[in-house]
């Protein structure tokens, strides 16, 4: 291979790395961990839908992110195969649009319950707390300096209608991102997130989401995808693959001094 293109190929030099990536077997999770591996890293992804095993060049490990037990058998695994853990790239995420409360029917299929404000809360804020607890007590231990990327949203920040349990637990997100940047910079821990807007299309986005979507905002399912050359200034969505490529270079050595923030990437997109 001719040197200036190898060298223009590991530019971001995290080969060897050992990065786990929640939920990382779909959507957003399974680009990432695509670039990473191209990237060169050791991937681990560790999802409910997976068999635990090398696959396809990274190591699947079943994990339950909602269980202590759990992410901690995850992160033994882990540091059983590869010796330490290096990034930690917190996607696993859910998202069920509900309302607070449902004036467009008695029925109340779409409105908030406690059903749906645990499952939310449980994956999107308990999971990527003792996530990250497992796993920075690893590195501390070995003395890793290490990332912690977490995955959020613009409207965690924005806000969102239909979806103010979501916004909420990704709030928390960014919340959670800022205190430990504080708590951890001197152990030379970072802490980020990045926060897309609206992206293509994935397996993830089912019929039954978008009918709960657009309900919640009182429109019919064909009018989702409409206006975004007017709500977002670059004109159209993001890519998953764009996501990917952020997340990698925040994994990198070359974003050394970013900490404690909220990137946000949404083509310029904003409520006002």
């Amino acid at each position: 291979m001719n040197n200036k293109l190898s060298e223009s190929k590991n530019w971001l030099n995290i080969d060897g790395k050992t990065i786990i990536v929640t939920g990382g077997n779909s959507g957003i999770g399974l680009h990432i961990v695509n670039e990473l591996k191209e990237n060169g890293a050791n991937v681990v992804v560790a999802d409910m839908n997976v068999e635990t095993g090398k696959k396809d060049g990274v190591y699947n490990i079943k994990t339950n992110v909602t269980s202590i037990d759990s992410i901690n058998a995850m992160v033994l695994e882990t540091v059983k195969e590869y010796g330490k853990i290096d990034v930690l790239v917190n996607n696993a995420g859910i998202n069920l649009p509900r309302l607070l409360v449902d004036v467009y029917s008695d029925e109340k299929k779409y409105e908030i319950n406690e059903e749906s404000f645990n499952k939310m809360t449980a994956v999107n804020q308990k999971g990527i707390v003792f996530v990250t607890q497992a796993v920075v007590r690893d590195m501390l231990a070995r003395k890793i300096q290490g990332v912690i990327i977490n995955i959020s949203s613009e409207s965690g920040m924005e806000g969102s209608v239909g979806q103010s349990l979501y916004s909420a637990t990704k709030g928390a997100v960014n919340s959670y991102t800022r205190s430990w940047a504080k708590e951890l910079g001197k152990f030379g821990i970072k802490v980020v997130a990045i926060a897309p807007g609206i992206n293509e299309k994935t397996g993830l986005t089912t019929p039954a989401y978008n009918e709960a979507l657009a309900y919640t905002r009182n429109i019919n399912v064909d009018q989702l995808d409409t206006g975004y050359e007017k709500s977002i200034p670059l004109g159209r969505v993001g890519k998953l693959d764009e996501i990917a490529y952020l997340v990698t270079f925040l994994a990198s050595g070359k974003s050394g001094y970013i900490t404690g923030t909220v990137i946000n990437i949404s083509g310029g997109k904003s409520r006002g």
